[in-house]
C-alpha cells in the first residue's frame, strides 16, 4: 500500500474514532425539543411520550419547547435556523410536508433539516360535541346534507392533518361543513368541548380523555381498519368505501448536524420506544410506533413530499 493510501486510512480512521468518541459524549448540556404545536396536541403528547425516556437513557434533559402557530411554521422557521450542533431538534407532523403544497412561502426548505427517525403512526377520530344529534358516520352525513355549511368543524390550521382528512372525507362524502381553523390541535379541541364549533377529525390523543369523560361522542376513525384499542367504534371506511387518512410524527434536526449525533439520537429514539412502559403509554394514545431509521425516514419524506401534492390537489384545500 501506498504512502498516500496509507495517510488516508490513518485520517479516516481517526475522523471515525473522533466522530464516535463525540457522539458518545453527547449530550453534555441540555436538548431542545422544539414541538410546532401547542402543549396538549397530538405532537406535543408523542414528543413528551418518547423525549423523557431518551433523557433519562441518556441522563440529560430534553426540554419541550412548544413554538406554535401558521400550521407548525413558526417553530419550523427557529429549529432551521438553529446550529445544527444537536442541541436543537424538532418534532413535526406531515402537516410539515402538507405546508409546501398549500403555501406560496414557507420560511424554509424540506434541504434545511436532517431526519433523525420517523416516531408514530397517526390515526384520526371524528368527534363530535354531544349536542350533535349523530351516534354515527351515515347519520352524520345525512345531517350535513340536510344543513349545508351549518356544521361547523375545527382544525389545527389550514393544511393540518384534521383539515386535509376533513376536506377528503366531505369530498368522498358529498357534504358540505364550515371550516374553523385554530393555531393548535389542542385549542381546537377545547372549542370543540365548549361546543363552539360540533365536529373535529382528528388525532385520537387529542380527544380520547374527553371521549372518555362523556364531553365529546366518538363516530368513526380514519384507518382503513378499526383500531386494536377500540374495537368497537367503525371506520370511516365502512361507511364512505375507500376513505383512509393516516399521518406520523417525526423528529428532526437543522442540516448539517453530525452524522454521529444524529445515529445516536436515532439509536436512542428507537430503543425508548422499544420500553415496554412508552409502548404502553403510545398505546393508550392510539399512537402506532412507526420508528424508521434517519435514511429510511429521509427516503419516506421524499415520497410523502409528491404524495401530498396530490392529496393536497384532490382535497381542494386552499389558503384563504
Amino acid at each position: 500500500m501506498s504512502t498516500i493510501r496509507l495517510l488516508g486510512a490513518f485520517v479516516s480512521l481517526i475522523v471515525f474514532a473522533c466522530g464516535t468518541a463525540w457522539s458518545q459524549a453527547y449530550p453534555t448540556k441540555p436538548v431542545r425539543v422544539i414541538v410546532v404545536f401547542p402543549a396538549g396536541g397530538g405532537t406535543d403528547i408523542v414528543s413528551r411520550i418518547i423525549f423523557q425516556k431518551v433523557g433519562e437513557q441518556m441522563n440529560q434533559q430534553f426540554l419541550i419547547d412548544n413554538r406554535a402557530g401558521a400550521s407548525g411554521m413558526i417553530g419550523g422557521a427557529i429549529a432551521a435556523k438553529s446550529p445544527p450542533d444537536g442541541y436543537t431538534l424538532m418534532v413535526y407532523s406531515q402537516t410539515m410536508l402538507n405546508n409546501f403544497h398549500l403555501y406560496q412561502k414557507v420560511p424554509y426548505e424540506l434541504k434545511d433539516f436532517d431526519g433523525i427517525a420517523m416516531l408514530t403512526r397517526i390515526v384520526g377520530m371524528l368527534a363530535v360535541h354531544p349536542s350533535l344529534p349523530v351516534k354515527t358516520t351515515k347519520e352524520f352525513i345525512a345531517l350535513a346534507k340536510a344543513r349545508p355549511g351549518q356544521i361547523l368543524y375545527c382544525t389545527a390550521g389550514m393544511g393540518a392533518f384534521q383539515h386535509l382528512a376533513t376536506s377528503v372525507f366531505a369530498n368522498m362524502a358529498g357534504i358540505n361543513m364550515t371550516h374553523v381553523p385554530f393555531k393548535g390541535g389542542a385549542p381546537a379541541v377545547v372549542a370543540l368541548v365548549g361546543g363552539e364549533v360540533q365536529a373535529m377529525l382528528t388525532v385520537i390523543a387529542e380527544v380520547y380523555p374527553h371521549i372518555q369523560s362523556g364531553r365529546l361522542r366518538p363516530i368513526a376513525v380514519s384507518s382503513d381498519k378499526r383500531t386494536t384499542q377500540f374495537p368497537n367504534i367503525p371506520t370511516i371506511a365502512e361507511t364512505v368505501k375507500g376513505y383512509e387518512f393516516t399521518s406520523w410524527f417525526g423528529a428532526f434536526t437543522p442540516a448539517g448536524t453530525p452524522k454521529p449525533i444524529i445515529d445516536r439520537l436515532s439509536a436512542e429514539i428507537k430503543k425508548a420506544m422499544e420500553d415496554p412502559e412508552v409502548a404502553s403509554k403510545l398505546s393508550a394514545q392510539v399512537l402506532d410506533p412507526a420508528y424508521k431509521t434517519p435514511e429510511e425516514f429521509t427516503r419516506h419524506l421524499k415520497a410523502e413530499f409528491n404524495r401530498m401534492k396530490d392529496v393536497v390537489k384532490q382535497s381542494g384545500a386552499k389558503i384563504e
